[in-house]
């Protein structure tokens, strides 16, 4: 025969066992990430060490790849090469044209969407579609399109009085080439912006009609002040592409004529492989990094200080 007793019941249920230690942040999705992120890292570090080593080194490719330290000479070459300069600030005129363009029209572009009722999933769709085209082939289309003797927008031109080639003159080439960069990316910007004027208020701008605010002023001190943090992620994205934009001015001009739409990464591809001045070439291109990089940390800290990275 068993006694069993029951203690009494107190209200209470019994804490469950808790660890003695904190769970660190490091779990089993880190855990699962890490064999990708160290493969990663190899993929990246790997190469960018060997640039490093190039910069200070003559590199000769007769008889195998052979580094030779030469020191500061590639570096201080840089800083005296008045070309290059020259080159840079193209650079920085392309950019600023580009991205002002396709940030002024995509805003605009993307209004006009947000106000149109009927139609705007046809409309976008058709305005995507630059977007979708390899940047060869829209570089190619323009240069068909520019050509002197058969090029339609030729013959506009000239319908209007202007008989030069457009890819052959120093001006007209460069805003040529800035001109397809802006067909070609401006409905991205467009898409972006629209994704962010979805999120806008419909009461806050009803409040502010019913107060007297005309369009001007709802756009301006409302619907703009919404959606700024998602033009910053769209300006963001097409200032790192344009510092690095190469294929549609290697396509028509290749850097000409006479160097008018030479920017930096066409100079950056012609000492590599072209003079194969690999030492030099190197230092160009960890300079165009050490741009990019200063650009991404210029929007990221904007874009920490409201507050929208944590």
């Amino acid at each position: 025969m068993s006694l069993t007793i029951e203690a009494p019941e107190t209200g209470q249920r019994a804490a469950p066992d808790r660890p003695h230690r904190r769970r660190g942040r490091f779990g089993f999705h880190g855990a699962m990430m890490t064999p990708g992120l160290l493969l990663l890292a190899v993929l990246s570090v790997i190469p960018f060490l060997t640039v490093l080593a190039m910069s200070f080194s003559r590199v000769r490719l007769l008889g195998g790849v052979s580094f030779s330290f030469v020191g500061l000479e590639y570096w201080a070459r840089f800083f005296a090469d008045v070309d290059l300069w020259t080159q840079w600030l193209r650079t920085l005129v392309f950019f600023v044209l580009t991205v002002g363009l396709e940030m002024v029209l995509g805003l605009g572009l993307a209004l006009c969407l947000w106000k149109l009722m009927r139609g705007r999933n046809a409309v976008l769709s058709l305005l995507l579609l630059p977007m979708f085209v390899a940047p060869v082939i829209a570089g190619l289309l323009g240069r068909f399109l520019t050509d002197s003797t058969f090029g339609l927008y030729s013959w506009l031109l000239r319908l209007v009085g202007y008989e030069g080639d457009i890819l052959g003159g120093s001006y007209s080439a460069f805003l040529a080439v800035v001109a397809m960069d802006v067909w070609q990316w401006t409905p991205l910007i467009t898409l972006i912006t629209l994704a962010g004027l979805t999120a806008v208020s419909q009461s806050v701008r009803e409040a502010a009609a019913l107060d007297g605010a005309g369009p001007w002023q709802t756009l301006r001190h409302i619907i703009l002040p919404s959606i700024s943090s998602v033009l910053l992620v769209a300006l963001l994205i097409r200032s790192m592409d344009a510092i690095r934009y190469f294929d549609i001015i290697a396509v028509t001009t290749n850097g000409g004529p006479a160097d008018a739409t030479k920017v930096v990464p066409i100079r950056l591809y012609e000492t590599a492989f072209r003079f194969f001045d690999l030492g030099y070439a190197a230092v160009i291109g960890l300079v165009m990094l050490a741009v990019t990089i200063a650009i991404a940390r210029v929007f990221v800290g904007i874009l920490d200080r409201k507050g929208l990275t944590r």
